[in-house]
């Protein structure tokens, strides 16, 4: 089986933990994507649409992506056919213990439009600085002293085994869509769901399913501040999806919480925040980026 990835330490430690619970013979296959070459623009295709025409082109029979980057719509033909066991999802903060901790001021460093926003809407004072690259990249950034803090994925620190690096968890963030979590996605008549059953979780599938939904059901872009975070509870088998919608400027925003069965609770969630002017909001984040 021909699995396909960036070539990132990161997505390659992904795409092996993936290999490494296939009952065949496999080949990593590496793809250079336009995020790769340095396109800086907030479109997550910029990190899988080459992956994506690898599979559709037969030249790879899955592709391994973070769950996060994979965008709400997919290319006729292609299907994500589950999302391996989920890492913890939260942020997490480089060079300082907490948001709390850091003096007014500093300049936390971040690549993400939805950190961002959440970072303003909690600490105006903050100087939000664009820091971008891999995780070893960011890193010897924060180093270098480009900014005083850094925000990124405690999974992928893990995953790299850079834990020792997070100063703390930054609970008070809502994770994007997905987060924690890898994606397999494959070409739609491809029978690969029992050679890949030891890869996919069920539960992850179920939170990471009602956070794609809930993204998809507000129309929301790359381009959209959108927070995404569903749990399961055991004792109910209900999911609990906790939701932020901003601006980019952090000035307005929206949260909402519901429980409910996984079926059609990311639908529901997007309602909610609708009625309370998510649509608009969101429109409104769109023009702020585009200016």
């Amino acid at each position: 089986m021909r699995i396909g990835t960036r070539g990132s330490e990161l997505a390659l430690v992904q795409a092996r933990w993936v290999a490494s619970r296939i009952a065949q013979d496999t080949e990593i296959v590496t793809v250079t994507t336009s995020g790769d070459r340095g396109a800086v623009e907030q479109d997550k295709s910029r990190w899988v649409s080459e992956l994506e025409h690898a599979l559709l082109s037969g030249e790879i029979d899955i592709a391994v992506h973070s769950a996060k980057d994979v965008p709400a719509e997919l290319p006729d033909g292609l299907a994500l056919l589950g999302f391996s066991p989920r890492l913890d999802p939260r942020d997490v903060i480089c060079g300082a213990r907490s948001l709390r901790a850091l003096p007014e001021g500093a300049r936390v460093g971040t690549s993400s439009l939805r950190r961002a926003a959440q970072l303003r809407a909690l600490r105006p004072d903050l100087e939000v600085v664009p820091v971008r690259g891999n995780v070893d990249t960011r890193l010897r950034k924060l180093q270098e002293g480009q900014a005083d803090a850094l925000i990124l994925a405690r999974a992928g620190i893990e995953r790299l085994g850079r834990g020792d690096e997070i100063g703390g968890v930054l609970e008070e963030l809502v994770p994007a869509a997905g987060q924690g979590a890898l994606a397999i996605e494959a070409r739609t008549e491809s029978d690969l769901t029992g050679a890949l059953a030891a890869a996919i979780d069920p539960e992850a599938s179920a939170c990471v399913s009602a956070e794609r939904e809930l993204v998809h059901a507000l129309h929301a872009t790359c381009n959209t501040p959108v927070g995404a975070y569903a749990q399961l509870d055991p004792g109910s088998g209900e999911l609990e999806l906790e939701a932020w919608v901003g601006l980019p400027d952090g000035s307005v925003w929206i949260s909402d919480r519901l429980r409910g069965p996984a079926a059609g609770l990311g639908r529901a969630v997007a309602q909610r925040l609708v009625l309370t002017g998510a649509r608009e909001l969101l429109e409104q984040a769109e023009r702020m980026v585009a200016a």
